[in-house]
């Protein structure tokens, strides 16, 4: 006999039917005319054909001429094994026309049943597959047979010893991810077939390439061999109704060198091969007419025009599918955690590693019911479409597994949670690193990556002027302001910062500074993706933005978020950092500044805010600055103002009178102006419209205006803090905390002439002095009237001494100690619950 070379197909092929009984052959060649003129027409073949009748020894001799065939065996033994212990494989492929030529005309076949012992097991065990040709709804006994085999099986511990036995990796790992993605895009196109069958139409849904995108040939090619082996494992077990078992443990012998997520893919692999051509063919077959004869040598016709009825089957069929492909993702998932951050002896990883053994044992299980599934419909045909024990066999298995599956996933939920902590962790203290006084750098781009987005493939910011998308190097060495805020961002808010920036931009040309704004939006990482109604409030603040701001606030990661609170101390209130062209921290909140100086305070950095500090006095101009040019042309004429607030309108009423009186009998120019209270906007509105509608005094309509007033007088005395200097006992710091401390009850008035503040008084001191103008007028023309004022109001203030407080909401960074305005002592500190009633307060208030 001529030698032929051997090849996979060969090994992948056996045909190990009853070899020394000539009259089964003879009965099968019978059956198959085109076999028998085969033999006819080709002596090789004839040659083989008689070996296999009679001439054992012949089908030996390929053993002896190629020692690498027998090697190959050898080292799968279980897999040959199984292949020779099954008859009915070997007379399953006979009665194919024509296969039994390429078998016999293949030395290969020969070297498999050369094996010592092979023809054994077929002498007195009748064939299964003479049983499927005879009926082939006999094969409904198999298939609850081996249902019967798995559900019996009431020690999963001896079973898992016989599979975790075959597990002995020799240390190769290969990145088995790109394979994965090709197996996933062909078993999803496949599963969808079903459908496409029954309803005539199928949405293409074109997945992402990625697995041509990989760099894994290499791998294929190494991996080809075993992929067929295996998928030729299934087919030919699937034909002869092997037990499921055996034919499992067959595969886990053959993957013994590799690892669990290695065996699990490159199973998965095999079977999506099989399962794909089976389908493809489905697909094309009425147009392609290769396609059309592989069809009828595989009964796909007939059972292609019983598709509707068998559809059940195939769902059950899909569903496991499905599930053995989420069972691998897992799988692969674990392999691929990083061992940086989560060591093998955690507890999730550990739990889910002593579970993967049996997760690898049942998908690869399902994948040989799924096998034996599709060769039943292939032999059987639409006989099986009135029955639901087969469907209900998928089902079971698919149960099963998906309580595995979930088991898994909860553990990798675990796992991933771990890591993040970890990873959280290292970021965090990479930040606090980076952005250590002390620590140099060339440039900002370190921390801006670090802030922002690390990586070089998205474009982080979005250019409010252009509304482009532009990457971190426009910020390259050039003054950063991080306009740092929730999504509660008024619009009022936004309004004034826009303007300062307008203003603050005509200073850095003049002075060649460059700097740029960027607004960095905090959101809530616990709901993610972000709802529908948060990304559109995130949008609709975006959009008027002038300045850069972070395209999308998921860029900002949660350990940034945590440095962004714990170290810069954000809370809600909008907070504006300012880091200098090579990504120091000039400022840790500049909004102040900004609040109290507006553009004048460029390039708003600490240094500079001490500077305006030591130029400042306690004056008018300071509370009103930018807000109201009324008031500053008051200023400027030198005239007598009082401006006041408070929501007691009894009070404000009798103040009003009381004020117009005196001014009027001592023959001054007075204006008064009501500036409303830093809290109870409903409250303030109705005051305003009383004061408007008895022409008490002259009165802000705008809130903006009154929110503008409270937000600059708490930035005042935030300033100071964040200095250092809050418990300084300058008389400018002392009357900014009065102010705000009176401006929590009652009423207060401030009196001045001009720019220079007399008087700085609560309701209770304030109403009594002006009531007192009989005994303090004879000094007014001596004193002028402020001075005489504020003569006797200090009399009443040093015998009433009001209570002053403060309250701090959580939302801010509050002071460890401060002092009392009224007198050097610390204040107590105490814990409030407090509700003014008002659900629409004044925005951005502090108080």
């Amino acid at each position: 006999m001529d030698q032929h070379k051997t090849t996979a197909g060969a090994l992948q092929t056996p045909m190990t039917g009853p070899i020394n009984n000539p009259a089964a052959v003879a009965q099968a060649l019978l059956h198959n005319p085109g076999a028998t003129q085969a033999l006819n027409n080709n002596p090789t073949a004839a040659t083989a054909a008689q070996a296999l009748l009679g001439n054992h020894g012949v089908t030996h001799k390929p053993h002896l001429n190629n020692p690498g065939v027998g090697q190959q065996l050898i080292s799968y033994p279980g897999v040959g094994q199984q292949h020779i212990n099954n008859p009915g494989v070997g007379q399953q492929l006979i009665s194919y026309p024509g296969v039994g030529q390429q078998h016999i005309s293949n030395p290969g076949v020969g070297q498999l049943m050369g094996v010592p012992g092979s023809g054994q097991g077929s002498i007195n065990k009748p064939s299964t597959a003479q049983a499927l040709m005879r009926s082939p709804s006999d094969s409904r006994a198999l298939i609850r047979g081996d249902r019967g085999s798995m559900l019996s099986m009431s020690d999963d511990n001896v079973m898992m010893n016989q599979i975790l036995a075959t597990h002995a990796p020799d240390g190769r790992e290969f990145d088995v991810r790109p394979l994965l993605y090709l197996v996933e895009d062909i078993l999803n196109r496949a599963t969808q077939h079903v459908d496409f069958l029954v309803k005539g139409t199928l949405d293409q849904v074109e997945l992402e390439e990625r697995a041509q995108a990989a760099n894994h040939i290499a791998m294929l090619e190494a991996l080809t061999y075993t992929i067929d082996r295996i998928a030729c494992e299934l087919s030919y077990k699937a034909l002869g109704g092997s037990d499921a078992h055996a034919t499992t443990t067959a595969i886990f012998n053959l993957l013994s060198s590799y690892t669990w997520d290695a065996k699990l893919v490159i199973s998965l692999s095999a079977f999506a091969l099989n399962y794909g051509e089976f389908w493809l063919l489905a697909q094309i077959y009425s147009t392609n007419q290769l396609a059309k004869s592989m069809a009828v040598l595989r009964q796909l016709p007939s059972l292609l025009e019983h598709a509707a009825p068998l559809k059940p089957r195939f769902d059950a069929l899909n569903s496991l599918i499905r599930t053995m492909m989420d069972v691998t993702r897992c799988v692969v998932q674990f392999k691929e955690l990083p061992l940086k951050y989560i060591s093998p002896d955690a507890p999730a990883l550990a739990t889910a590693m002593t579970h993967i053994p049996t997760a690898v044992y049942w998908t690869i299980r399902s994948m040989v019911a799924c096998a034996t599934q599709i060769s039943s419909l292939t032999n059987a045909g639409h006989e099986f479409g009135v029955s639901t024990t087969e469907s209900w066999e998928l089902s079971t298995l698919a149960h099963k597994l998906r309580n595995i599956y979930e088991h898994l996933k909860q553990q990798l939920s675990y796992c991933y949670k771990h890591i993040d902590e970890r990873m959280d962790v290292e970021i965090y203290q990479m930040l606090l690193a980076i952005f250590d006084p002390n620590v140099l750098h060339i440039d900002n781009m370190k921390a801006l990556k670090a802030l922002i987005y690390d990586k070089d493939d998205k474009q982080p910011l979005l250019d409010g002027a252009t509304k482009r998308q532009v990457s971190l190097d426009v910020l390259r060495r050039k003054n950063v302001l991080l306009l740092i805020s929730s999504l509660e961002f008024a619009n009022d808010e936004l309004a004034i910062l826009e303007q300062i920036y307008n203003e603050s931009r005509i200073h850095a040309t003049r002075l060649e500074s460059q700097y740029e704004v960027v607004w960095i939006p905090i959101v809530d990482h616990s709901i993610i993706p972000l709802p529908e109604e948060m990304q559109t409030k995130f949008e609709n603040l975006q959009s008027p933005m002038p300045w850069y701001s972070v395209q999308d606030p998921l860029f900002i990661k949660k350990p940034v978020i945590r440095f962004i609170k714990e170290v810069w101390h954000f809370r809600t209130k909008p907070i504006l950092v300012v880091l200098d062209p090579q990504g120091k921290v000039v400022s840790p909140n500049a909004i102040h500044m900004m609040w109290i100086w507006g553009s004048t305070a460029f390039p708003f950095t600490s240094l500079r805010e001490e500077a305006l500090w030591r130029e400042e006095t306690w004056r008018l101009d300071l509370l009103v600055d930018g807000i109201d040019p009324t008031v500053l042309t008051w200023i400027k004429e030198e005239k007598y103002i009082f401006l006041y607030g408070g929501d007691d309108i009894e009070w404000i009423r009798r103040f009003a009178n009381s004020a117009r009186s005196v001014a009027s009998a001592s023959r001054i120019p007075l204006e008064m102006v009501y500036v409303g209270k830093s809290n109870k906007r409903e409250q303030v509105k109705k005051v305003t419209g009383i004061i408007n509608a008895e022409k008490l005094s002259y009165a802000w309509q705008d809130q903006a205006m009154i929110w503008f007033f409270w937000s600059r007088l708490e930035s005042m005395l935030f300033s100071k803090i964040q200095l250092g200097r809050g418990d300084d006992q300058d008389p400018m710091l002392q009357q900014i905390k009065k102010l705000l401390s009176y401006g929590r009850e009652g009423g207060w008035a401030v009196l001045s002439r001009g720019s220079n503040i007399a008087v700085n008084g609560h309701s209770s001191t304030v109403l009594p002095a002006l009531g007192g103008y009989d005994e303090w007028k004879i000094n007014v023309a001596e004193k002028g009237f402020d001075g005489a004022f504020k003569e006797y109001h200090d009399k009443l203030h040093d015998a009433a001494h009001p209570c002053c407080r403060f309250e701090f909401p959580n939302t801010i960074r509050i002071p460890e100690t401060m002092r009392c305005p009224e007198c050097p002592r610390l204040m107590e500190k105490y814990t409030a619950f407090l509700c003014c009633h008002d659900e629409q307060g004044i925005p951005g208030s502090l108080f």
